[in-house]
C-alpha cells in the first residue's frame, strides 16, 4: 500500500502498513491542490473547469499537468522498487490516472489496475478536459486482472477521507454502471476506440470496464449501538431533542454536496408546513475542508448566512431549527446520531457513491428512519428502491420529500428500511472485496483463455534470420493501418483522411525494393491514384481495389478483373451512399476513386448515430439496388464496402503471382513469403492462400514457349503452392482458373455501367512448375492491429511494422544497400 507523504516517521509507516512516497512541497501544491483539486475533481464532479481568469488558468494548466505526470512518475518508481513477479497494482482514484501507464512502460506484463471512486462524467463533460486524450490512453493501460488477497478493505466513510494516492490490489472498475457508461463513450468518442459491452478494444486487445458498488462494515456499526459510550449519546440526544423529529445531514463542505439547496428546501418546508416549526430539527454536520482555498471560504459562509437567516426567522429563545456544526464527530458519536435520527438528508449535487446513507441506513435497525436520497448520489443505483429520490436542484421537490418522509406511516417506513438493510448488510465493504477478486480470478482464466487463441507476436530476428537464409523472397504488403503515418486524433477530418506513407519507410523500402532477390507488393483496397502518389518513387509492384488493377515495377496499371464482373449494380449503389452521406454529418464516400468497389465510411460521424446509420443503409442495401445482384457487403470497424462477389485480396493473389512470374522470368521458386497488412476479415483468405500447412494443390501457370523453356527446376521439387480446399469464398489455385494476361488500362472499355476488357490474348501453353517451394518456417503472416485473425503473427500498429522493415532492411548486405 503506498500512499504520498511530504514526510512521515518510520514507525508510523510500520503502524499504516504504508510504503511511502516523498512528494515535495511545490509538486504538492502543483499536483494535489492543483491538477487534482482544482481541475479533475470539479471536471468529474460536473462543475466545469476554472472560469475566473482563462489566460491565468490556460498559463498554469500546463505546468499543473506535467507536475501530475511527475508524482505519477514518483508513485511507479516507488512500486517499481518493491514490485515482485506476480503482483498486481490496483491503482485508486483520479490522483493516480497516468500510474497504470507508467507502471506498464517499466514492465509491460505487470498486471495493473485503476479503480475510481469519483463519478466519470460524460464525453461531453471530459471532452473540455486539455489533457483528455492522454488521461484516457493511460488509465486504458491498465487491465482487469485478479488476485488471491482476500484481505478485507478498512471503512472508511464520508465524514472521512481516503489518504492521498492509496495504490491497493485490484483491477479497472467503477461505482456504477453510469461511471463506466460514461468511461467507455468517452474512449469511443473522444479516442475514435471501437466501445462493446464489455470494455474497450485497444491496441489489439480488450479493456474489461466494470461496475463493483462499494459498501461499509456494516456489522462494525450495528455492533457499536451496544456500545456503552454510543448508548450514553443517545440518551443525550434523545433528552435534548424529545417531542421533535430530527433530520440529518452528514457531509463534506463542498460544493457538490449540494448544502445550500439542502437547507434552502428545509425553510420552504417550514414556511408551507407552519404546523412542524416547532415539532423538528435540521441537524447539520459539515466537515470542514480546503478551507485555503476561496471558493469553499466563500461557501462556508454562505451555508452560515442561510442558517442564521432560518433561525432568526423560524427561531424562539429556546429552540432553533437548524443545528450547523463545522467538525468532524467521533465514530461513537456519529453512530448515536445516525441511531436517533428519524429522516437522513443526502442531496449530493454529484456524488461517486456517498457512503453516509449506507452507514445511516446499518444504525436504523430499531428506529426504522425515512432515508431523502439525492438521484445523481451513486448510491441511489444501490438504494434507491428503499429510499425517497430527489433532484436536489428542484427546492420544492426536496420540500415536498420532506413532509412525505416526516407524515410516513410506520409500515411503510418498515417496508423501505427491510429493503435498504438487507443490501447494506449483504453488500459489505468485505463482500465488495471478495467478489471482486473471486471476478478477477474469472478474468485471468478468460483472459489466459484468450491469450492462447490470440497469435503470438512477429518473431523479428526469425523472420530476418530466415529472410537472408532464402534466395528468393515475396513480401506482401498491406498499405492503409499497415504503412502509413500516424495521424494525431485532432478532430482535422481532412488531414487524418489523407493517406501517407510512414516517412521513415523511404530508406526501408528503397533497399528491400533494391534487393534483386526480393520482389515487393503493396496489396491495398484503395484506389489507383492512391498508391501512386505515394509509393511512385519504389520499384515495386502495386495492386489496387483489392487486386483488380494491377501495376508492374516501373510499369503502367494494368486490369485483372475476369471478363464477366458484372457492374451494373454500382450506379444504384452510388445513390444509396450519396443519400446516407448527406444524412449523417461527417462521414464521407470517395465514389470516384474505385471503380469496382464503393465504400462509404462514418469514422468520424457521432459513434452512436453513425452505427445506427450503418444499420438502417444495409436495411435499404438488400431490400432494394443488391438484392438480385451478385455483390457482397463488407462491414468495417466504421464502414460499409459494397463489392462483387468473390473479390477478395486472396483471390486475386493468384493473379498477381502468376503475373509477377511471367514478367519476372523466374528460374527459382519463391522460398520466402512475408504478408503483413491491417486487412479486414473479408480479405484474410490472403493469409491462408500461402499457409504451408494446408492440402498441397498443384500450380500451372500460362506461359510462352521460351520464357517456360527458361525456367528448369529441380524434379524432385514438389508442388508447394496450399491454399484452402474448403474455403467458400477462397482463392482457386492456377491451375483450377483460366487465368489470362491483365489488360492495359488505356485499352479498357467502360459500357453501360459494365467494365469490359477488350479482346485478351490468346490463350497461352499451359505448362505445370512449381511456383513455392515454401517450407513453413520460411513463411511469415502477420495482421497489424488485429487480434482475431488467421494470420499466424501480430504486430501491434503500424509504428512496429516501421521498426521490423527497417531492421530488415539494415540486415541486408552492405554493398545492397550501397548499390
Amino acid at each position: 500500500m503506498f500512499h504520498g507523504l511530504m514526510s512521515q516517521p518510520a514507525h508510523h509507516r510500520v503502524e499504516l502498513r504504508c510504503i511511502p512516497v516523498f512528494l515535495d512541497e511545490d509538486i504538492v501544491h502543483q499536483y494535489y491542490n492543483g491538477y487534482c483539486n482544482n481541475i479533475l475533481w470539479p471536471l468529474f464532479h460536473y462543475l466545469g473547469l476554472p472560469q475566473e481568469d482563462r489566460l491565468a488558468t490556460t498559463r498554469s494548466f500546463q505546468s499543473q499537468f506535467l507536475a501530475y505526470e511527475k508524482a505519477n512518475q514518483m508513485f511507479a518508481d516507488v512500486v517499481n522498487q518493491h514490485y515482485e513477479e506476480g503482483d498486481v497494482v490496483w491503482c485508486h482514484d483520479y490522483h493516480l490516472m497516468f500510474l497504470p501507464k507508467c507502471l506498464k512502460k517499466y514492465n509491460s506484463k505487470m498486471k495493473v489496475g485503476w479503480f475510481l471512486h469519483t463519478p466519470f462524467p460524460s464525453s461531453e463533460i471530459h471532452r473540455t478536459l486539455p489533457s483528455r486524450s492522454e488521461l484516457l490512453h493511460s488509465v486504458l493501460a491498465a487491465d482487469l486482472v485478479g488476485t488471491d488477497s482476500r484481505e478485507p478493505l478498512k471503512h472508511y466513510g464520508e465524514h472521512g477521507s481516503l489518504p492521498l494516492g492509496y495504490v491497493w490490489i485490484g483491477g479497472i472498475c467503477f461505482h456504477t454502471y453510469d461511471y463506466a457508461r460514461h468511461f467507455v463513450s468517452a474512449c469511443t468518442r473522444i479516442l475514435g476506440l471501437e466501445g462493446t459491452p464489455y470494455g474497450v478494444e485497444y491496441q489489439g486487445k480488450l479493456t474489461r470496464v466494470a461496475a463493483f458498488p462499494i459498501g461499509i462494515d456494516s456489522e462494525r456499526f450495528i455492533r457499536a449501538l451496544d456500545l456503552a459510550p454510543v448508548q450514553e449519546h443517545m440518551k443525550e440526544l434523545q433528552e435534548r431533542f424529545k417531542g421533535r423529529k430530527v433530520m440529518l445531514g452528514v457531509d463534506r463542505l463542498d460544493m457538490i454536496k449540494g448544502i445550500p439547496q439542502k437547507i434552502l428546501a428545509f425553510e420552504k418546508f417550514l414556511e408551507e408546513n407552519a404546523y412542524w416549526r416547532d415539532k423538528v430539527v435540521l441537524l447539520q454536520i459539515a466537515v470542514p475542508t480546503r478551507t485555503d482555498v476561496p471558493e469553499y471560504q466563500k461557501l462556508t459562509s454562505q451555508v452560515h448566512e442561510i442558517v442564521g437567516r432560518i433561525n432568526g426567522r423560524f427561531g424562539s429563545l429556546t429552540t432553533v431549527p437548524i443545528h450547523h456544526l463545522d467538525r468532524s464527530l467521533d465514530f461513537h458519536e456519529l453512530c448515536a446520531l445516525y441511531a436517533v435520527t428519524d429522516v437522513a438528508l443526502v442531496t449530493s449535487l454529484r456524488d461517486g457513491m456517498n457512503l453516509v446513507s449506507y452507514e445511516f441506513v446499518a444504525c436504523q435497525e430499531k428506529k426504522k428512519g425515512v432515508l431523502i436520497l439525492s438521484e445523481f448520489a451513486g448510491a441511489a443505483q444501490s438504494l434507491g428502491a428503499g429510499a425517497i429520490l430527489v433532484n436536489p436542484w428542484n427546492v420544492t421537490d426536496v420540500a415536498t420529500a420532506i413532509g412525505r418522509a416526516l407524515n410516513m406511516l410506520p409500515a411503510e417506513r418498515e417496508k423501505r428500511h427491510k429493503h435498504n438493510f438487507l443490501h447494506v448488510k449483504s453488500h459489505t465493504a468485505q463482500e465488495w472485496a471478495g467478489t471482486f477478486v473471486s471476478e478477477l480470478n474469472d478474468t485471468v482464466i478468460e483472459a489466459q483463455l484468450r491469450t492462447r487463441q490470440v497469435p503470438p507476436r512477429l518473431p523479428t530476428e526469425i523472420a530476418i534470420r530466415r529472410y537472408l537464409h532464402s534466395t528468393n523472397r515475396l513480401l506482401i504488403l498491406g498499405f492503409n493501418g499497415t504503412l502509413t503515418e500516424p495521424v494525431e486524433k485532432t478532430g482535422d477530418q481532412i488531414k487524418e483522411m489523407e493517406l501517407k506513407v510512414h516517412p521513415e519507410l523511404r530508406q526501408p523500402l528503397t533497399a528491400l525494393c533494391s534487393d534483386p532477390n526480393t520482389t515487393v507488393v503493396v496489396l491495398s483496397g484503395s484506389g489507383r491514384k492512391v498508391l501512386d502518389d505515394n509509393f511512385k518513387e519504389y520499384d515495386m509492384w502495386l495492386a489496387a481495389e483489392n487486386g483488380m488493377f494491377l501495376q508492374p515495377s516501373k510499369g503502367e496499371w494494368m486490369t485483372t478483373m475476369p471478363e464477366h464482373l458484372n457492374m451494373e449494380w454500382v450506379d444504384s449503389v452510388k445513390h444509396v451512399f450519396e443519400y446516407f452521406t448527406e444524412r449523417t454529418p461527417r462521414s464521407h464516400f470517395d465514389f470516384e476513386e474505385r471503380e469496382t468497389s464503393l465504400v462509404w465510411n462514418y469514422k468520424y460521424a457521432d459513434v452512436e448515430f453513425g452505427k445506427l446509420q450503418a444499420r438502417d443503409m444495409l436495411q435499404h442495401l438488400w431490400t432494394g439496388p443488391i438484392s438480385n445482384s451478385s455483390v457482397e457487403v463488407v462491414q468495417g470497424s466504421r464502414s460499409v464496402e459494397v463489392r462483387a462477389v468473390g473479390v477478395t485480396k486472396g483471390a486475386a493473389i493468384d493473379r498477381i503471382l502468376g503475373e509477377i512470374v511471367h514478367s519476372k522470368s523466374m528460374t527459382s521458386p519463391i522460398d520466402y513469403v512475408l504478408c503483413i497488412g491491417h486487412f479486414l476479415g473479408k480479405d484474410e483468405d490472403l493469409y491462408t492462400f500461402f499457409e504451408p500447412d494446408l492440402p498441397s494443390i498443384g500450380v500451372s501457370l500460362p506461359r510462352s514457349k521460351s520464357t517456360t523453356e527458361a525456367v528448369k527446376f529441380p524434379a524432385e521439387k514438389k508442388p508447394a503452392l496450399k491454399i484452402p480446399a474448403s474455403s467458400k469464398n477462397g482463392p482457386k489455385s492456377l491451375s483450377q482458373n483460366k487465368v489470362q494476361k491483365p489488360v492495359s488500362i488505356s485499352d479498357q472499355k467502360k459500357t453501360n455501367n459494365q467494365i469490359c476488357s477488350s479482346p485478351r490474348r490468346p490463350a497461352q501453353e499451359n505448362t505445370s512448375w512449381n511456383v513455392l517451394d515454401l517450407k513453413k518456417e520460411n513463411y511469415f503472416s502477420c495482421a497489424v492491429g488485429r487480434n482475431r485473425t488467421n494470420a499466424r503473427y501480430t504486430l501491434a500498429s503500424p509504428d512496429h511494422v516501421v521498426e521490423f522493415l527497417m531492421e530488415l532492411a539494415d540486415a541486408l548486405p552492405h554493398s545492397l544497400l550501397q548499390s
